[in-house]
């Protein structure tokens, strides 16, 4: 895999850095645009521009599309499942079945070390006073542990999931570390994600025939009624839309910030 290598880590990076690798994606946006999900992964996992990058996938509700996407591609891509110990049981037997019927070859599992979590979250009651905070110590701070070494990641983020992602594009500058975002499915609809599921005979998420469209951690994710927005059931009754892991001006985004911004 051709890769470009920062001079230093993308937090580190000098305006001069900055504005060169927003240069970067401006440019991988314009080569990419009328490309398909495939082709853009395809080209991506090899482009210089783009650098080398890892999948982090939540195993999700709609996660395994893209999964089986970059299976198809190359299933040594380096895949980041991160485990806040909050999850379902479901998404973890979930998670394990698919990542054995795709036969991904670099899976890695990123958690908060026991003691981290003690020394912060003794009682695993800070979900309870601080959501952002709880986010923080079991999400982001992992992610960001992890994807050290590389020059960008890719989600499965979609225009249709939220306000706050009506304008994404393919590649994005990841605020606050300099990291190349790519989102292969932007422009993808529901009906295109449940077409490509069928068409392909994926496994769907236990969980979303029980009424959760939207799954992420057990305590903050609730059943979605029909007619309501699929994320209105993570972090409900809360202005909260994203975990933390997705970053405008180096803070997680919250809803109707921006226009640009899952897992």
């Amino acid at each position: 895999m051709n890769a470009f290598t920062p001079s230093r880590p993308a937090a580190q990076g000098t305006r001069q850095d900055m504005t060169n690798r927003a240069e970067r994606v401006a440019a991988l946006n314009a080569r990419y645009r009328h490309h398909s999900a495939t082709s853009v992964l395809e080209g991506a996992l090899s482009d210089p521009d783009a650098g080398q990058l890892a999948l982090v996938s939540s195993f999700g509700a709609e996660s395994v599309a893209l999964l089986h996407l970059v299976a198809m591609v190359d299933r040594k891509t380096p895949v980041l499942f991160i485990d806040t110990r909050l999850l379902f049981a479901e998404t973890l037997t979930y998670q394990q079945e698919v990542a054995e019927r795709l036969r991904l070859e670099n899976l890695r599992i990123i958690r908060t070390d026991r003691e981290t979590l003690d020394k912060r979250d003794p009682y695993g009651a800070l979900r309870m006073s601080d959501t952002d905070a709880c986010c923080a110590l079991r999400k982001t701070e992992p992610l960001n542990a992890a994807l050290d070494g590389y020059d960008g990641w890719i989600t499965g983020r979609k225009r249709y999931q939220s306000g706050t992602r009506a304008a994404l594009e393919f590649f994005e500058l990841e605020d606050g570390t300099g990291r190349i975002k790519l989102n292969p499915l932007a422009h993808w609809t529901p009906e295109d994600v449940r077409a490509y599921m069928e068409e392909n005979r994926l496994p769907k998420h236990p969980l979303v025939a029980q009424g959760y469209p939207s799954i992420g951690c057990q305590p903050c994710t609730s059943k979605v009624a029909p007619g309501e927005d699929p994320r209105s059931g993570r972090w409900r009754g809360q202005d909260k839309e994203e975990c933390g892991i997705h970053f405008v001006d180096g803070r997680a985004v919250r809803g109707g910030e921006t226009q640009g911004e899952k897992a």
